[in-house]
């Protein structure tokens, strides 16, 4: 489907409503309720987010230099937009789906590295794998997770991680300097982006799926209630993978149109709204941290040493390798 032309008036709208509504909680609310500016501001900064993905794909401008510029800010404070941009678009590779090592937004892990975490890290992991853990943890766990992806980057030579988090500092500083001359105190402006960082782990809790084909493992959330709103529709996430430049407010009518098809398509990957996902999985994991499709490495059995050149101790010879790299 190709992208429609000219500028798309109700993301600008969604736009105007974000700035709005962070500006109200920054100069606002805090007068009226600390508590609430907090809340207001994170609402704001999790749809500022669903707007730098509307960015990604090339809405609301034609020209990537607007789409930048308009999501510049750096409200969530933690996640460089340029570095979204290039993970979010490697993503987009649907053969790599859920892969640890070739999906950049993967939550499982290579079965032989998850062997060998420590104990209290695979309790940390087995709690963010509940829709409860991951809003409390997720921020936590995914912000240094994505630093530390970053940082491996960079030192096997790609050129562009330093560039992104270069940009990132005016982007943070600007968003630093408004705060510091509104009412709304720093640590108040950090729980509200904490926050919003959370409210956008609802909607990547369960995006995808380990499956044998690629086809099947995006979802699809039937909802039309506030969070798809916040999430700017993009809980028809198998719709807005299949067609990744059409605009987040043709989502539900496109989806609508051929709904056995989506759902032949991922083969019934489908809940009704985001009630269901919380009532099923607030508590429950829903997936198992090592990919279940990833073979368990073997258990390392020593073969039986041959006889060692003279001089050489037996315990030094080459054993069998361990399963999986990690």
């Amino acid at each position: 489907m190709q992208r429609p032309a000219g500028p798309r008036f109700p993301t600008l709208m969604m736009f105007t409503a974000c700035y709005a509504a962070l500006g109200l909680a920054l100069f606002g609310l805090p007068q009226v309720s600390l508590a609430l500016a907090s809340v207001v501001a994170g609402v704001a900064i999790a749809l500022h987010a669903s707007l730098q993905h509307e960015a990604i794909h090339g809405n609301p401008f034609a020209r990537a230099w607007a789409n930048d510029l308009a999501v510049f800010p750096a409200l969530t404070l933690v996640v460089p937009y340029a570095r979204f941009r290039a993970t979010h678009l490697a993503h987009h590779r649907d053969a790599n789906l859920t892969d640890p090592y070739d999906d950049p937004e993967s939550h499982y892990l290579d079965p032989a590295r998850w062997q060998r975490l420590p104990g209290p890290m695979r309790a940390l992991l087995l709690a963010n794998n509940t829709l409860l853990g991951r809003i409390t943890l997720g921020p936590v766990i995914g912000t240094i997770g994505f630093m530390l992806n970053d940082l491996r980057a960079h030192r096997a030579g790609a050129r562009d991680v330093a560039a992104g988090w270069l940009w990132h500092l005016p982007a943070v500083a600007v968003v630093l300097g408004v705060v510091w001359v509104s009412p709304m105190p720093l640590w108040a402006y950090l729980a509200a982006a904490y926050l919003g960082l959370g409210i956008l782990k609802i909607r990547t809790f369960l995006e995808h799926r380990a499956h044998q084909a690629a086809r099947a493992r995006t979802v699809i959330v039937e909802d039309a209630g506030p969070l798809a709103w916040l999430f700017l529709n993009n809980n028809y996430h198998v719709v807005h993978h299949m067609h990744p430049t059409v605009p987040w407010h043709l989502l539900p009518g496109l989806y609508r149109s051929d709904r056995a098809r989506y759902l032949a398509m991922n083969e019934g990957y489908v809940y009704r709204s985001y009630g269901q996902v919380f009532a099923r999985y607030f508590l429950t994991r829903k997936d198992p941290v090592a990919h279940p499709l990833m073979a368990p490495p073997k258990a390392q059995v020593r073969p039986a040493q041959p006889d060692a050149p003279a001089g050489q101790d037996p315990a030094s010879a080459p054993s069998q390798p361990e399963g999986l790299p990690a």
